[in-house]
């Protein structure tokens, strides 16, 4: 993605949070010139991934196929193995209405997605093969504390203030229909590195072409920027 694109959508959804009345932590708005105080002191900010993240997963079509979250909170992996610290994580995600985030699981994470505004988001959803195919059974999920079968391959929809558990291994595909999305995430610690397993061969990040210089740091920026 060029980063004036990137400057672009984390405006425009500044924006869209604003009318959402859903308010980012002061590091969502450093700029450049902030960070290059703040690396000794946001160190877990750094090591956890935290902040800006906007993905066309390599795609080169943001519109529609492409994602822009944001991590409020995340633990490490080494705690989970540890048992102790943070052991969960939070996310705010901007769906686009028709903007796909392609078919995917999680290895280790398990996480609830809420629809917390705008329009309604679709899920499709498969169970995993032990060779990590499309499992033809029956997927049984958590929708808001209730049980409920779906077919392979079928969609639930998630209006308003509604939620679905996704366990480790369970594929799922998700976009907006009738307006952009204000989604949430909580989950187990987040592991966005080794721990997406996409169905097609795709990047999880795609490095910006620098076109212009960034108005707000994405999280895959922090390792090139930090003094």
């Amino acid at each position: 993605m060029k980063r004036s694109t990137i400057n672009s959508v984390i405006l425009s959804s500044l924006d869209f949070l604003k009318e959402k009345c859903f308010f980012l932590p002061p590091f969502a708005y450093w700029t450049p010139q902030v960070w290059e105080e703040m690396w000794g002191s946001a160190t877990e900010i750094v090591e956890c991934g935290l902040g800006w993240d906007i993905t066309d997963y390599g795609l080169n079509n943001y519109n529609n196929f492409g994602l822009l979250l944001f991590t409020l909170r995340n633990g490490s992996p080494q705690n989970l193995e540890k048992g102790t610290g943070k052991l969960y994580a939070e996310k705010i995600l901007v769906v686009g209405c028709d903007q796909v985030t392609p078919l995917h699981f999680h290895w280790h994470k398990m996480e609830d997605i809420i629809n917390r505004g705008g329009g309604h988001l679709v899920i499709q959803v498969y169970n995993s093969t032990p060779d990590e195919g499309l499992a033809e059974t029956d997927i049984n999920v958590k929708m808001d504390g209730v049980n409920r079968i779906v077919k392979a391959g079928d969609t639930v929809v998630l209006r308003h203030g509604e939620s679905i558990t996704l366990p480790p291994g369970c594929y799922h595909k998700f976009w907006a229909i009738d307006d952009t999305v204000l989604a949430g995430e909580v989950s187990l610690v987040n592991d966005d590195i080794n721990d997406n397993r996409f169905y097609e061969e795709i990047q999880r990040f795609s490095g910006p072409e620098e076109d212009e210089p960034p108005v707000h740091l994405l999280c895959s920026d922090y390792s090139r920027y930090k003094k």
